[in-house]
């Protein structure tokens, strides 16, 4: 009794595993979508992640070397808001971008921030000593 026939990944197959795990699509969505000529039914996750390994580790890559390398062409050439717009959104979102500036709030010479207990009578004489100058 002969066993089943392998599955042969095709170029177009794995053109389109690159692109949809680019876009982030899951992996047993991506399954559903690739068929095995021999028995014409998806792929299930083993068989995907065994041919499919350099697609799905590189598509990701790949996408956002692209949306970054044209975020830059429209930096450098000042063009195309919206693209620019989508650009950042995909890189914040897929990318893990992130903007950099944050205020950090630390006490005296870069310690931690002392905490200080007060009644509220002192509360309400220290605001009333901050009324009076104003």
């Amino acid at each position: 009794m002969a066993g089943r026939k392998p599955f042969i990944p095709t170029a177009d197959h794995r053109k389109m595993v690159k692109a949809m795990a680019g876009y982030g699509i899951p992996e047993d969505d991506i399954c559903k979508i690739v068929i095995n000529p021999t028995t014409n039914k998806p792929v299930d996750g083993k068989t995907l992640r065994k041919h499919f390994r350099d697609e799905l580790d590189t598509g990701e890559i790949i996408a956002n070397s692209k949306v970054a390398e044209s975020l830059y062409r429209h930096a450098t050439q000042g063009t195309g808001q919206g693209a620019v717009t989508a650009a950042i959104f995909w890189l914040k979102t897929r990318a893990r971008w992130k903007e950099t500036d944050r205020l950090e709030v630390t006490g005296k010479d870069g310690g931690p921030i002392q905490k200080h207990s007060i009644t509220t009578a002192e509360f309400r004489e220290i605001a009333k000593n901050i009324a009076d100058e104003v």
